[in-house]
């Protein structure tokens, strides 16, 4: 697929993405309280990761099916850094714009038609720490999810199903910790397209999501030799 293809594949899932990954805590209270659990500790950190196991495993599905896809671009980065796949730096430089313009699509989409009484539900990533810390916290979280998920897909387990519920739990672990920092950003397209439903997508604030930029770079220097001796074909 040609890059200009690819990054409109890529805007398409990416507006797919935020869209129903913004309604993840929705789903995690609807179903605590129909199965009732909601008075259990731990039982919403088990229901998100079934629900991130699910979406994941249906979204690699839909990005192979329009062509490798993807949603993320410090994924795209890692990858990229790390010499597997077939990127380049034109298509680098097109699909990241595309991702951007997906994720705020699908921000706008979902606070267009999501009931006002869920509203309050439905919460994208802000800035919770001044910019600095926020963008060390950024960059540091990111790097260790955007390692785990290098090594899950090119070192890990054979079984896609296996491989998907690692990732799972993975971004789980990484997301709790980062809920009183960025919440649960590390991802730029998606930081900017929250930033932007909120008018806060021209403020210096948003600059923290240069950390999770920056961590991805780090693989040119720490990661390349450990990952591309494998080929990664997605």
């Amino acid at each position: 697929m040609g890059p200009v293809k690819l990054a409109i594949a890529d805007m398409l899932i990416t507006f797919m993405w935020i869209f129903c990954s913004s309604m993840f805590g929705l789903f995690t209270s609807w179903i605590a309280t129909a199965v009732g659990v909601e008075t259990i500790s731990w039982a919403p950190i088990v229901i998100i990761t079934v629900i991130i196991f699910v979406f994941v495993f249906i979204f690699t599905i839909i990005g192979e099916f329009l062509g490798g896809a993807s949603f993320n671009p410090t994924g795209n980065a890692a990858f990229y850094a790390a010499g597997v796949g077939d990127d380049s730096l034109i298509s680098m430089a097109l699909r990241f714009p595309a991702q951007v313009v997906g994720a705020v699509g699908g921000a706008v989409a979902i606070m267009e038609v999501i009931p006002e009484q869920f509203k309050q539900m439905i919460v994208g990533p802000s800035l919770k720490v001044d910019t600095h810390t926020g963008a060390i916290a950024e960059g540091v979280l990111t790097f260790v999810i955007t390692f785990a998920v290098l090594f899950i897909i090119l070192k890990g387990p054979q079984s896609a199903i296996f491989k998907t519920w690692l990732l799972a739990i993975s971004t789980v672990a990484i997301i709790m910790p980062s809920t009183g920092y960025t919440g649960h950003s590390m991802n730029p397209a998606n930081a900017f397209g929250w930033a932007y439903v909120n008018n806060w997508h021209n403020t210096w604030d948003q600059l923290y999501v240069i950390g999770s930029v920056r961590s991805s770079e780090l693989y040119w220097q720490h990661g390349r030799s450990d990952f591309s001796s494998l080929h990664y074909h997605g």
